[in-house]
């Protein structure tokens, strides 16, 4: 027996104890508390000594808590009709025996729940309040596609040429659909009257084109707002290239290395331009526009990850008719509609060995100026000459640092 393992056990027990007990014993009202600091040190004590006494020792422990926990309940129950008290009892004692096998374990645990049981109020404003049923179900949506269903989907391609890996394919649904929750989550956090900015960073996860469209048409309504209205146009965009890496990272997490210089060129080539409309942001700036009640819609995830796998067909097509230029050519192309999907093929083919890293870097460089053509012209059709100069400028300096980051990266 190591004395010292012993010790440390025992005090991670008791430690667990105090810290639970103390958190209930500042939650009971006067006359409904069933058990404090003393009790839930004595039990942490109690679930350490049993277990060091053999599990079916420290099985009967547990149950005879759980029979006092079942009388306080009878007890008390017409004044604090909850379970969380009982529950805590049962969960110390369970944390107690498991501090014998893992002392640091059974500490982090025991923080975890007195976390979760001071966080009453906040949690109960949280799920009652702040999140709608619609956002509760699109969380439970997530967690699905996350918890459920990505691990059941094989990893072996359904096609003969090796490229529609329904592992891979799930994953970027469930990363539209987090990135979608985040920036739910983030625009509800700081609220709609941050302005444009805020509001233009989060909705390019959703699709950056439509930003640029959505802020021009604002523009040329407000022209004193033009200013406002590129800047979250490039900070939509800056959202974009964030998602882009996040699918480069899905597909070939080896490249995403390699690519983080011409992205990295990419965003802080936006953020320079787009630091013009944010410091000039005045007080009078209108409100964004509150977020939608749905944090994500599940058909656009699929969208994305279908028109994905239809490029990567396309691309490993022309591969095969005319070699890997023809795969990067049929990128290029693709990244004038959808800058997500070229990225895609580029990152398959630099994890397949048809392309260098070198050579990958400047084809992410040039789906970034495909896309940015695009936009260009869209930005100067939507908005007029002053939005067009300004969004059309950040999206420039956009592509030459991309491609002054491919260019420097090491090899």
């Amino acid at each position: 027996m190591d004395w010292n393992e012993v010790v440390r056990a025992l005090s991670a027990a008791l430690g667990i104890g105090l810290l639970i007990g103390a958190v209930r014993e500042r939650a009971h009202t006067e006359g409904t508390g069933i058990a404090g600091v003393r009790t839930h040190a004595l039990l942490g004590l109690l679930g350490a000594i049993g277990y060091g006494f053999g599990i079916a020792a420290w099985i009967a422990v547990l149950l005879a808590v759980a029979v006092l926990a079942h009388a306080a309940y009878v007890r008390t129950r017409n004044e604090d009709p909850g379970l969380t008290g009982e529950v805590a009892m049962l969960l110390t004692v369970t944390l107690g025996g498991l501090s014998r096998e893992s002392a640091s374990l059974a500490a982090g645990l025991g923080v975890v729940a007195a976390l979760l049981l001071w966080a009453k109020d906040p949690l109960r404003r949280l799920s009652r309040e702040l999140i709608s049923e619609r956002e509760v179900k699109d969380g439970l949506l997530l967690a699905a596609a996350a918890l459920v269903v990505l691990p059941l989907l094989p990893d072996v391609p359904l096609d003969p040429w090796g490229v529609l890996q329904p592992s891979m394919l799930w994953r970027i649904v469930v990363l539209v659909l987090a990135v979608g929750m985040l920036g739910h989550v983030a625009l509800r956090a700081v609220g709609a009257r941050r302005g444009l900015p805020v509001a233009g960073f989060f909705s390019g996860f959703a699709s950056s084109t439509a930003a640029i469209a959505s802020y021009g048409r604002l523009a040329r309504d407000e022209p004193r707002l033009s200013t406002e209205a590129a800047a979250a146009a490039l900070l939509s965009n800056l959202a974009s290239v964030l998602l882009l890496a996040a699918v480069i990272g899905a597909v070939s997490p080896g490249f995403l290395r390699a690519a983080a210089w011409p992205l990295g060129g990419a965003a802080i080539g936006l953020l320079l331009v787009a630091a013009t409309g944010l410091h000039r942001t005045r007080g009078d700036t209108p409100a964004a526009q509150a977020p939608q009640a749905r944090a994500f819609h599940l058909s656009h995830a699929l969208g994305v990850a279908l028109l994905i796998a239809a490029v990567m067909l396309a691309a490993e097509a022309l591969r095969r008719m005319f070699g890997d230029a023809g795969a990067l050519v049929g990128a290029m192309v693709a990244a004038l509609a959808e800058l997500q999907a070229a990225g895609a093929t580029i990152a398959r083919l630099a994890d397949l060995g048809g392309l260098s890293h070198a050579q990958a870097r400047w084809g992410v460089a040039g789906l970034l100026a495909a896309s940015a053509l695009t936009k260009v012209v869209l930005a100067f059709a939507s908005g007029g000459a002053r939005y067009g100069r300004i969004a059309g400028g950040g999206l420039v300096l956009m592509v030459v640092l991309a491609a002054l980051g491919a260019w420097l990266a090491p090899d």
